[in-house]
C-alpha cells in the first residue's frame, strides 16, 4: 500500500531552520509530482511547495526565497529544506503525492516556530 512518511519537524526559534523529509513506498515515485502542504490550527490546509517529475518547482508567496524543495528518486524521498523561519510558519506539514487522479497524504509532522 501507499505510504508517504513525514519527519523532520520540530521545535525552532525564528530565524531558525528545518529540513522536512517524506520517505514514499507502494507508488511509482519518480512518477508522480510531490507536494508539501501545511496547516496551521484552525485554518485550512494550504499549498506550500511542489516538485514535478521533472524537477520544475513552484512555491507559495509566503514561502519564496525562504523554502527550498528538492526530491531524490533513488532515495525515493523529497525535502522541504525551510530557513529563516517565522511564527506564522507553525503548522503542522503534510506530504502529498500526486499523478493523475492518484492522490495521497502523509500523516503530517508539526513544526513550530517560537518567536
Amino acid at each position: 500500500q501507499v505510504q508517504l512518511a513525514e519527519s523532520g519537524g520540530g521545535l525552532v526559534q525564528a530565524g531558525g531552520s528545518l529540513r522536512l523529509s517524506c520517505a514514499a513506498s507502494g507508488i511509482g515515485f519518480s512518477l508522480n509530482a510531490m507536494g508539501w502542504y501545511r496547516q496551521a490550527p484552525g485554518k485550512q490546509r494550504e499549498f506550500v511547495a511542489r516538485i514535478t517529475t521533472g524537477g520544475s518547482t513552484n512555491y507559495a508567496d509566503s514561502v519564496k526565497g525562504r523554502f527550498t524543495i528538492s526530491r531524490d528518486n533513488a532515495k525515493r524521498t523529497v525535502y522541504l529544506q525551510m530557513n529563516s523561519l517565522k511564527p506564522e510558519d507553525t503548522a503542522v506539514y503534510y506530504c502529498n503525492s500526486h499523478r493523475g487522479l492518484a492522490d495521497y497524504w502523509g500523516q503530517g509532522t508539526q513544526v513550530t516556530v517560537s518567536s
